[in-house]
């Protein structure tokens, strides 16, 4: 049994060093480890993976606030276009 860390972009700063490099693998079969440090690193890859989902949630939701605020000042723009565009309109009108 291999316990292998979730190698994404942004978890690549966690377990990659400065140099690259990636931490090493652990076989849990060939060397020995306790249960204690079993179920703490058990723990650990729980809570490593809760946060990864949290900010991956948290994206995605700024995301759609981003998309939401580009779509509302897009139709504020077109707005302000089509209303001059009638303004200068209605000038021609009263001129004739």
């Amino acid at each position: 049994m291999y316990i292998t860390p979730n190698i994404g972009p942004m978890v690549c700063r966690a377990y990659c060093s400065s140099r690259g490099e990636i931490m090493p693998k652990v076989d849990v079969s060939k060397e020995y480890v306790q249960s204690a440090q079993l179920n703490y690193m058990k723990i650990l890859e729980k809570e490593n993976s809760d946060r990864v989902a949290k900010l991956l949630k948290t994206r995605s939701r700024n995301r759609y606030t981003a998309l939401g605020l580009g779509i509302f000042v897009i139709c504020i723009y077109a707005y302000s276009i089509n209303s001059v565009k009638q303004e200068h309109f209605l000038d021609e009108l009263d001129e004739s």
